[in-house]
């Protein structure tokens, strides 16, 4: 008997939209019998997972083939053409395109890797995606690719160059997502605040949100994936104070809290930048949430500058962190820099961590007692408006909005009770 293509992601929300998109690309196609790794190349981490996973996947599929695509194929395709378990390595344009999961040419091909020079894409077309399998909310990817050249990262040489979706077909998207149900939609990208930059007349992401919320109407509720603040625009400011559709939770790419470690991460903000935008976003929407992603570690970081980050979470008044323990990727400028010890690097980000578990409690101590609408994404699980989860006994519908009152809380997600 056949079987399906499986998908298996790794890495951020972009690869798992693009993930859709490869499977209904290789549904279409009557692509089976295959196995196909979607990458990520954020951490040496993130690599050795998947090298870890495509083993275990071939002992365990020995007919299958194994198709890797993603960031970590694109930035290395020779190393994984090289595994024995590998049949295919295409790069992070060609999974996009739908011809390249045609069965004569992912599992038949005379070469065993298809990655082109990703500098050299020009657009990004819009994929419509009719909401993940298993999830309430819809992700419409708007950007890809970055143009900006952070020491630590090797994230643009996997993208490539920052192009946006033009608005219209945007739009269009956020239309029929809304007309098959989904009552909410999240805007990703790589690089999302440089949205419109290579567009005519350079429309700005808050723009384009305005935009959706006026032509889109019967959409409940926009959310953003991460955002660089620095780049936040005028338009994007006054839908935070003005717009209750958009949810009041930013994830920011903060990465340091040290203004030396965020001048050799070449960060284009300082920590007084950090500060001040929160300030300015809370003083527009009083219940707005923040996450933040953070590297330890940092070359050259010493334990002054490490506790000028810890200090930022409590000036910034951030809840969700993301923590990463710096990893060295090769073909960077950071991984030639002195290093910290790895030992230092972990102990650094369990101490990140520890403050952001704290800083979660205080959030649900805050929330305790209220009454709160909460977009359920399984029977049992669902989150409020500012992306806090919310678990119910009660089973309900996912993709239902339900007014529940926050009655307990476990240190990281509220019980919830249906309102009378």
């Amino acid at each position: 008997m056949k079987r399906q293509t499986e998908i298996v992601t790794f890495g951020c929300r972009l690869n798992a939209y693009e993930s859709e998109v490869m499977r209904g690309h290789a549904e279409k196609a009557g692509l089976d019998n295959a196995i196909v790794f979607n990458t990520c190349a954020v951490t040496a981490e993130a690599e050795r997972q998947a090298r870890q996973a495509i083993r275990k996947a071939r002992r365990e599929n020995p007919q299958a083939r194994i198709i890797v695509t993603g960031c970590a194929a694109q930035v290395n395709p020779d190393a994984f053409a090289e595994m024995s378990e590998v049949d295919l390595v295409i790069g992070n344009d060609e999974k996009m395109k739908a011809q390249s999961w045609e069965p004569a040419l992912a599992l038949h091909a005379n070469e065993k890797v298809r990655v082109n020079d990703i500098m050299s894409v020009t657009e990004t077309a819009g994929h419509l995606v009719q909401g993940l399998e298993g999830r309430a909310r819809a992700f419409v990817q708007v950007q890809n690719g970055c143009d900006h050249r952070c020491t630590f990262c090797i994230i643009p040489y996997g993208r490539g160059p920052s192009r946006s979706v033009p608005a219209g077909e945007v739009v269009s998207q956020v239309r029929t997502l809304v007309e098959n149900g989904y009552r909410e939609v999240v805007l990703t990208g790589v690089d999302m605040t440089s949205y419109g930059g290579d567009l005519p007349g350079r429309p700005s992401l808050g723009n384009l949100a305005r935009r959706i919320l006026k032509l889109v109407p019967e959409l409940e509720r926009l959310r953003l994936s991460s955002i660089d603040s620095i780049e936040a625009d005028d338009d994007l400011m006054r839908l935070i104070a003005e717009e209750e559709r958009l949810m009041p939770h930013l994830h920011l790419s903060l990465q340091a809290g040290d203004d030396m470690i965020l001048k050799r991460m070449k960060r284009r903000h300082l920590r007084d930048d950090s500060i001040r935008f929160c300030e300015e976003a809370r003083r527009l929407r009083p219940d707005i949430v923040f996450g933040a992603d953070f590297i330890a570690g940092f070359p050259t970081e010493t334990d002054e500058m490490f506790e000028n980050t810890m200090r930022l979470v409590d000036e910034c008044g951030l809840t969700w962190l993301h923590v990463f323990p710096f990893s060295p990727r090769p073909g960077t400028p950071a991984a030639k820099m002195p290093q910290v010890a790895r030992e230092t690097a972990k102990a650094r980000a369990d101490r990140l961590r520890a403050k952001g578990a704290a800083r979660v409690l205080a959030h649900l101590e805050e929330g305790l007692g209220a009454t709160k609408p909460v977009l359920m994404e399984t029977p049992v699980l669902g989150r409020t408006h500012q992306f806090t989860p919310v678990r119910v006994k009660e089973e309900a519908r996912a993709g239902e909005i339900l007014p529940l009152r926050l009655a307990a809380h476990d240190g990281k997600s509220f019980e919830g009770l249906r309102a009378a």
